[in-house]
């Protein structure tokens, strides 16, 4: 793909395309213009049919297509960006081929993710189609080799994805990857209030915050993240009510850390979750995100009284990463394993049948054998019924990549042992005859079943019934596997509809109002939402409270300066070559 610039550019109006000259070559045409010719022979003018002039280029008559790596917090990302596109006109088609720009949002914490990203730039770029890079890879390393050239949208500046969009189809090369603060102060990121399109019309994800407090000597996505940036409680909370309204029936709050949220802003993660079960409706449920450990130590009796709470799933991610104490300090992990231990044998007598998922790294640099056998008594001990075996990677640019490594292959052994003794006990055997209450939210990726889950989150496999999707009913469980169980709704049970109004079709963006929705029938000019504090302006993406460099602050004065500053160098060459010339 042609590349304009190769260097970060600041904001859209810092863009050169491939039409403009250099200085040099300014310099140049002016030591040899001749008064009575005034012709152009350079290449870059000339445009072929592939490759149109910008100006005749109609932005939001494209089609997009998505791809996203990673967490959930990627995933909410993706589906802003999605929304945003969708509103503008661009239609978003999940057929890669028929696509003219991809988008790729990318995840930075194993190799496998990054290597699959970049071989999808690759692709995209074999078949001819524009690209915009988002998430963690370009954000924590943006002068790597193979993303230069390429427009980035940085993971604080998703609220502008249609700016970075309409001029990278024009053919420019942009990149936006500042932090979003006020008075100085970091924010969480991009509003919650803007659209999206869920990938679930079911399910909301909320990022509660952004960033983390600790500093893990593997991590990655530090690097793209940041510190921790928390959204203030009210916003959070309209947007709950929000999605409710929408007929989600199910939300999922993430983060890097959701226990470490509220600690920049003067609260805490339990004061946010009171103020959320207020908001959910009989049939709903709320599922908690990833917390580490040394955050969530100082809560656990709020903590088990919410996961107690009927429309709070009785459910926590803790990673404990290893069971030896003296890996746990080479990566900085800040807790021990009696920490740990501590969190989840509390928990487990609190809040009867909670189901504890973890995560465990094998092969960390300096592991040893007897490290490695203490994880593997820590599984066999709890027998975690959600366990993420991970393989370490040594990602370029942390602290861990510079330890001496674990050779690969006994990386790769202890990895094949772990998963062994993961497999070698069924955690739900022993629930086979109840009757459970579960929520109906998707398809299984066989297409056979609809998925629900109890109050633990665990998954249960339901017969394919429409009248059963996004509702919670009762089942008799009759078959359970390594990782769900299979349940027979019972038909004198009592089945709530969770959703107080009808689903958004699949594909349907969500946050639109009925001005939005009007205007954009109509093709006319949309006011910006009060809170934007933007004027009427064209085209519809006004609606979207994108931060334009002429709504920042001195923003006008400086595009002003600089306009009067283009026009007078280009006045000196024309009347400075001519003097020459005569």
């Amino acid at each position: 793909m042609p590349a304009a610039c190769d260097s970060v550019l600041e904001d859209i109006e810092d863009i050169v395309s491939a039409e403009d000259l250099k200085p040099h070559d300014r310099q140049f045409v002016r030591k040899n213009v001749f008064p009575k010719v005034r012709k152009r022979n350079s290449q870059k003018n000339i445009q072929t049919d592939d490759d149109p002039l910008s100006d005749s280029i109609i932005p939001g008559a494209q089609k997009i297509w998505i791809r996203t790596w990673g967490c959930s917090h990627n995933n909410s990302d993706g589906e802003y960006m999605a929304g945003q596109l969708a509103a503008y006109g661009y239609k978003i088609t999940d057929n890669s081929a028929e696509a003219d720009l991809w988008l790729l949002n990318s995840c930075t914490v194993k190799n496998p993710a990054e290597d699959h990203f970049r071989n999808s730039i690759k692709k995209a770029q074999e078949g001819k189609k524009k690209v915009v890079l988002a998430g963690c890879v370009p954000q924590a390393q943006p002068r790597q080799d193979y993303l230069k050239g390429l427009s980035i949208i940085g993971v604080q500046q998703i609220d502008r994805v249609v700016e970075v969009v309409e001029e990278t189809i024009k053919g420019h090369s942009v990149r936006l990857l500042g932090q979003k603060k006020d008075n100085g102060k970091r924010l969480g990121g991009a509003r919650l209030d803007l659209p999206k399109i869920r990938k679930n019309p079911l399910i909301e994800i909320i990022s509660i915050n952004t960033g983390c407090l600790n500093a893990c000597t593997y991590c990655k996505t530090k690097h793209a993240r940041g510190d921790l940036a928390s959204y203030p409680v009210e916003e959070l909370v309209d947007r709950a009510k929000q999605s409710f309204q929408e007929g989600v029936c199910e939300i999922w709050l993430t983060s890097e850390d959701t226990g470490a949220y509220g600690r920049d802003i003067g609260t805490d993660l339990p004061t946010l979750l009171w103020k959320l079960v207020e908001v959910i409706p009989e049939g709903a449920m709320l599922r908690l995100g990833m917390t580490n450990p040394p955050y969530i130590l100082e809560h656990l009796e709020e903590m088990a009284k919410i996961l107690n709470h009927p429309r709070v799933y009785a459910f926590l991610h803790i990673p404990v990463q290893s069971a030896s104490d003296s890996v746990l300090m080479d990566m900085k992990r800040e807790y021990c394993v009696a920490d740990f231990k501590q969190v989840v044998d509390f928990l487990k007598d609190k809040v009867p049948g909670i189901t504890i998922a973890t995560d465990i790294i094998c092969g960390f640099p300096g592991e040893t054998d007897e490290d490695f056998q203490e994880t593997m008594k820590l599984v066999e001990q709890y027998r975690f019924p959600s366990l993420f075996i991970n393989q370490f990677y040594p990602r370029p640019g942390t602290p861990a990549a510079k330890m001496h490594q674990v050779p690969a292959a006994v990386k790769k052994q202890r990895t094949k042992d772990l998963s062994q003794l993961f497999h070698s006990y069924n955690p739900y055997d022993h629930k086979v005859g109840e009757r459970q209450r579960v929520l109906v939210t998707e398809e299984s990726f066989d297409s056979n079943y609809y998925v629900a889950h109890n109050p633990f989150y665990e998954q249960v496999l339901v017969p394919k019934d429409p009248l059963l999707m996004g509702k919670m009913v009762e089942v008799n469980i009759y078959e359970a596997g390594k990782h769900f169980m299979k349940g027979q709704p019972v038909s004198d049970a009592r089945v709530y509809t969770a959703s107080i109004t009808r689903p958004l079709a699949k594909g349907e963006v969500s946050g639109l109002t009925e001005e939005f929705r009007h205007a954009s029938q109509n093709g006319t000019n949309w006011k910006a939402h009060p809170s934007a504090e933007i004027p009427v302006k064209t085209p519809l993406r006004s609606w979207m409270a994108l931060q334009l460099p002429w709504q920042q602050e001195g923003g006008g004065l400086k595009i002003l300066s600089v306009s009067l500053a283009l026009l007078a160098v280009l006045v000196m060459f024309y009347y400075g070559g001519m003097k020459t010339e005569l």
